[in-house]
């Protein structure tokens, strides 16, 4: 073919992609242009596609295409064009040095390419050959283009070596060659950054470029006159934010560091732009105290301890200290009128860490400096984290709304964060600002100002042991005085509550006093979250403290239930309180309530199972087992005499249980007739079934033993489901059975014939299609894993079949293998798993899992070593297994780095790779370096 009628193709392809209206003609065409630009072809077509007479969209692929032979097909390149080519790209680079910017910006990158493979070797001195071809005259290109251009080229430089695909070994060597460099573009980009009659677009070239070059590790005391140049560039609007970028990458580098003279210097030039800042807070000009604010935070955030150890400078640190202060009071509300506060939590973490990191001495000097600081950050994040107006808050967007949401979790983390430094004095400070704003009747207060000391509070209580504290009662009684009349004020008073539950189990007295709140909460719909999740911690930290107040608890959750005002996700969370709760009562009190709470639905499920499956009672079916399944996971008698001995609760807890089943055993056996019938209607439906089996999962979690009277027709029940319609949930329920009964003498025979049941049914399945049902795999392999640990019988599972089948499934693996390194399995069969591990790697299975087969051997080797080694003898010494490719030599050197490595998991994991590759025939392929990266 011609090359005019292959340029003739590129253009109609090209033509295609950006013009045609048909998404399938630009697909096509896409998809041809990117063969066309790797084909050996592509040398000479692209840059005829560089023709002034093309569109610049012509024309950049043609760019695009050189910058891909460049740096993807570097060795297609003969060495003697190297030169050749470097020159046409000299020539193409002037030529569009006028032309089109991103035609421009390709063929730099194009030549940043060049330069990068020949570095330092064929091409030492490259930087300075560039700088000194696009300052000579000539070739009708103004000079002004002729800098940028330069600009350009020298900025992408940097940029490409960040994004090469280049060995380890090479990219040590270019770094250190680029480092070079700097000696000859540093005095280039000051001269023009000085040069009073330098155009805008020209400085703002060079701010750029100089934020490409830091980024390559510049050691900072050789960028400081140009860190120091940008400063004087921030007062001008039109590079006010590539300066801002330069600066802050300039001093973020992790090498700054070292350079402390530097940062000295540097921070009264950061503090020099606070009357800049508080202009631009004034005129509510967020870009710049943006900007600003960055700068500030970079300098202290990478060098605080740097710069706390200059003792005789820390009236300069303390200012800057203060400046971020400054930015974190911003004002305004996050994210509606300010987003620059924000940047600056991170900081306080540092800071508090850098100071609380020296020796007891030093630190104590510091926090004499530093507490006051953290004590007036804890007043300016309670002030940022408070709402707005109820009519101001009711015009944000559901976005800002939760930006606003996450911005007081990360305030909360901080404020938690502070308390380490700050200690028990910042709870009696939060303490005594709210209790004059509650007792002072002459001046009333903001609901917000009452909700953020609240939150705050609650930060510290979530996370903090407060049972020590003194002001936690005088806390309490606070909370009683709070005219809530708001929702996100009552959301704010539940958490709190709820962070202090451990410290009501304490002070049992003060239950009294907090329950009617969470309980009066409960029937709020808007209060769904906080009231649900505060009444779930009190019963499940104070559950021994509640029996006198169980029957109203009880009866306001029946009620609340029954008007289905919360969400599915809360009624859960309900049931599980109802579940702590009742734990703690004594036996006749759990029937009583269990039956009052759940007879409503017990009929409501008897209504629905006799009616026609369909969509609608389907969902009601499964939220009625769900409420079950929720409130039998924390009903649990048992713990009553574990933990008899720790509290002085009502005689309940020393109370002898009684003999006689579990109270949620016999809630069962009430319902299991009624639980078969909704079964038999909806067996086909893996939701509903996965429902059933969930009651009956956590009921055995929970109960343990106790659960041994229902063994015999659960396992029956069980076993018809799955002979019926097989369902990973079912073999899920078994290897619970079989965790908890397998050892037991008196339930062996259940289980026994359980387990072979679903053993057999599930083989036939293997043998009709496993890979249609890989849930049931992975669930019977767990399964499997289960019996190895437990069962401790003989029993014949058709090894081969499974072994085979598991190998070839990928969702399984982890499952299958678990079971076949266990302990009897090994021993009897290790040496045909070493055969099929061997085979897999030798080109039977997928690429995707050498890592799994490399754990594999890695396990073996572990706690298999004297028999892993006569096996690898025995398999590899085959003629042609595992591989035709592989030779004895090879297979011999495979061996002993196999048994070499005992230690190293992933050296283990590269042998395999690497093993893999030479029995396909790629080792030493382009897709081999890529692989084994």
């Amino acid at each position: 073919m011609s090359d005019g009628t292959e340029r003739h193709r590129q253009d109609t392809g090209l033509h295609q992609l950006y013009y045609d209206p048909n998404i399938e003609n630009k697909n096509l065409a896409q998809k041809w242009l990117m063969q066309a630009q790797v084909s050996p072809q592509a040398w000479q077509f692209c840059w005829a596609l560089l023709s002034p007479d093309k569109v610049p969209e012509i024309q950049y692929f043609g760019a695009s295409a050189l910058h891909t032979k460049i740096s993807r097909y570097w060795s297609d390149i003969p060495s003697d064009q190297y030169e050749t080519l470097k020159t046409q790209l000299f020539s193409q680079i002037a030529c569009f040095s006028s032309g089109s910017k991103m035609v421009l910006t390709r063929l730099c990158v194009a030549l940043a390419s060049l330069a990068l493979n020949t570095m330092p070797e064929v091409w030492p001195g490259a930087v300075p050959e560039m700088v000194r071809v696009f300052q000579e005259e000539g070739g009708g290109v103004d000079g002004r283009a002729r800098c940028l251009a330069l600009l350009e080229l020298l900025t992408v430089l940097p940029e490409e070596f960040q994004t090469s695909r280049m060995p380890q070994y090479r990219k040590g060597q270019v770094r250190g060659a680029l480092g070079r460099e700097w000696g000859s573009v540093c005095p280039l980009l000051q001269q023009l950054l000085r040069q009073g009659d330098s155009p805008g677009a020209v400085k703002a070239r060079v701010l750029r470029c100089l934020s490409s070059w830091v980024l390559l590790d510049v050691p900072l005391s050789e960028s400081e006159g140009l860190v120091e140049d940008c400063f004087t560039a921030l007062p001008d609007p039109e590079l006010f934010d590539t300066a801002v970028e330069a600066i802050v990458n300039a001093i973020s580098q992790p090498d700054s560091q070292r350079y402390v003279n530097t940062l000295l210097k540097l921070v009264p030039q950061v503090l020099s732009l606070q009357e800049q800042l508080r202009e631009a807070v004034q005129n509510g000009d967020m870009e710049t105290s943006h900007g600003i604010c960055r700068i500030a935070v970079a300098l202290g955030e990478n060098h605080s301890r740097a710069l706390l150890e200059q003792v005789a400078h820390w009236q300069g640190f303390l200012a800057l200290v203060n400046m971020i202060m400054f930015c974190t009071g911003i004002p305004g509300h996050y994210p509606v009128n300010e987003t620059t506060s924000s940047l600056t939590l991170t900081f306080w973490y540092t800071l508090q860490d850098d100071i609380m990191s020296f020796d007891c001495e030093r630190q104590a000097v510091y926090l004499q400096v530093y507490r006051p600081v953290y004590f007036q950050l804890v007043d300016v994040l309670l002030h940022k984290a408070q709402f707005p107006s109820d009519q101001e808050y009711a015009s944000w967007s559901s976005d800002e709304k939760e930006q606003f949401r996450i911005y007081r979790v990360d305030i909360s983390d901080t404020l938690m964060y502070v308390y380490e430094m700050l200690g028990a004095e910042l709870l009696s400070n939060l303490y005594e600002k709210l209790g004059r704003i509650l007792t002072n009747t002459e001046q009333a207060s903001s609901w917000q100002h009452t909700e953020a000391l609240l939150y705050g509070f609650q930060s510290i209580a979530e996370t903090i042991d407060v049972n020590y504290s003194d002001v936690i009662p005088g806390l309490i009684g606070l909370l009683l005085r709070i005219n809530i009349n708001n929702v996100q004020l009552a959301d704010t008073v539940m958490f709190t509550i709820g962070a202090l539950a451990e410290w009501l189990a304490d002070h049992p007295v003060m239950l009294s006093s907090v329950l009617p709140l969470v309980l009066q909460a409960l029937g709020n719909p808007d209060l769904s979250i906080s009231s649900v999740s505060t009444l779930k911690k009190i019963c499940r930290e104070c559950k021994y403290d509640l029996p006198p107040y169980a029957s109203n608890i009880v009866a306001v959750s029946r009620e609340v239930l029954s008007k289905q005002i919360h969400k599915t996700s809360q009624c859960m969370w309900l049931m599980q309180a109802l579940g702590f709760l009742l734990s703690a009562l004594h036996v006749e009190e759990i029937l009583r309530n269990l039956h009052s709470l759940i007879t409503p639905y017990i009929q409501q499920l008897e209504k629905l199972a006799d009616e026609t499956p369909n969509p609608s009672n389907k969902l009601a079916i499964i939220h009625i087992l769900g409420l079950l399944s929720n409130l039998f996971t924390t009903l649990d008698i048992s713990k009553q005499e574990d933990e008899s001995g720790e509290s002085t609760a009502p005689p309940v807890k020393t109370a002898p249980l009684p003999p006689g089943p579990n109270p949620v055993v016999v809630v069962l056996q009430q319902v299991f007739a009624l639980i078969q019938t909704v079964l038999s209607k909806w067996l086909n439906d893996s939701q509903v079934v996965e429902a059933v089996c969930a009651i009956f999962e956590k009921s055995v979690k929970t109960l343990l033993h106790d659960f041994a009277p229902m063994v015999s027709q659960l396992s029956e029940m069980l076993g018809q489901m799955y002979s019926t319609i097989p369902q990973a949930s079912a073999l899920d329920l078994t290897r619970q059975m079989v965790h908890i009964f397998a050892r037991e003498t008196d339930h062996f025979p259940p289980i026994k014939a359980l387990f072979e049941l679903v053993t057999s049914v599930t083989l036939s399945i293997f043998q009709q299609g496993p890979r249609d049902h890989p849930d049931i795999v992975d669930s019977f392999m767990q399964l499997q894993a289960q019996v190895c640990f437990w069962f401790l019988i003989s029993f014949t599972l058709g090894f081969s079949l499974v072994l085979s089948l598991s190998l070839s499934l990928t969702h399984t693996l982890s499952s299958s293998l678990f079971l076949f390194c266990c302990g009897l399995v090994v021993q009897e069969n290790g040496k045909l798993l070493l055969q099929a591990v061997l085979e897999a790697i030798g080109g039977g299975s997928s690429r995707s899992l050498m890592e799994q087969f490399a754990e594999v051997l890695f396990s073996l080797n572990k706690h298999c070593f004297p028999l892993l080694t006569v096996w690898l003898k025995e398999a590899l010494q085959a003629q042609g297994f595992p591989s035709t490719r592989v030779t004895t030599e090879q297979k011999d050197t495979f061996t002993q780095q196999i048994l070499r490595e005992r230690v190293n998991k992933r050296r283990m994991k590269d042998i395999v790779k690497e093993f893999t590759l030479v029995c396909r025939g790629l080792h030493g392929t382009e897709y081999a370096a890529e692989y084994c990266l």
